[in-house]
């Protein structure tokens, strides 16, 4: 769970953004790049968070995969790279989603894991199913909550593919104090019920099925332990 901010509502539920028909890609376009450029975008901790947690996955040489169920908050984050970073669509940047057909989704995916030069890729996380690979990221953000966690999962397990050689960390992202907090708590014990069903035994306990939460220093994860980003963590569970 991570600190919010007044800012952060502009990945999610800005008004000029809601307001925007998805077809008017051109008035969208302009719509997000003014936002872009009209406020303090370091302010919203959702967006820091990936502009820190990307940042030093480049470092690191690690691609990362980010997944949301709505396409503004993609092209808001595609349009701060490109204003803050200076890359661009097809090269550092690849987006996919439901408008992308089945062979661009293929080149998307076949120049992400085989580019030096790809750096992050935007997915719809409901526009991929079995057979999409994306061996190339070992580091994934899910922006939002989704409410169906098999959605979660099967989109989570597109970088669990053939050919995948790094360990991959997975940080879904909740705002504290919002309604997300309630959203992954239902979605959390969704996931739950199939579980005591199928897997309980002599051998289970109840703690067995709860979230876990650590410390970030025992987390294993590098990345997390850094001042950058650790300042906007108020609650690290391990699912």
């Amino acid at each position: 769970m991570f600190k919010t901010s007044a800012v952060e509502a502009a990945l999610y539920i800005h008004p000029c953004l809601s307001e925007i028909s998805e077809a008017n890609a051109v008035e969208r376009d302009a719509t997000v790049d003014s936002l872009v450029n009209s406020i303090n975008l370091r302010d919203g901790v959702k967006a820091r968070f990936f502009l820190n947690i990307l940042s030093l996955a480049n470092s690191a040489g690690e691609k990362l995969l980010a997944f949301s169920q709505y396409t503004l908050p993609m092209k808001f984050l595609e349009r701060l790279l490109v204003k803050e970073m200076g890359w661009h669509v097809g090269k550092e940047i690849f987006v996919i989603n439901g408008d992308t057909s089945t062979e661009d989704r293929q080149l998307a995916m076949d120049q992400f894991n085989g580019s030096a030069d790809a750096k992050v890729v935007f997915c719809s996380i409901e526009a991929f199913g079995e057979g999409f690979s994306l061996v190339g990221a070992s580091r994934i953000v899910i922006l939002d909550v989704h409410l169906n966690p098999s959605v979660t999962c099967q989109a989570i397990r597109r970088t669990f593919r053939p050919g995948q050689k790094k360990k991959v960390f997975v940080y879904r992202l909740v705002a504290a104090d919002s309604p997300e907090e309630k959203a992954h708590e239902t979605a959390f014990n969704k996931e739950v019920i199939p579980k005591l069903w199928f897997q309980w035994s002599g051998r289970c306990t109840t703690e067995d099925f709860r979230q876990n939460q650590v410390d970030i220093d025992s987390s294993g994860d590098e990345l997390l332990e850094t001042d950058v980003i650790r300042q906007d963590i108020k609650a690290l569970y391990q699912r």
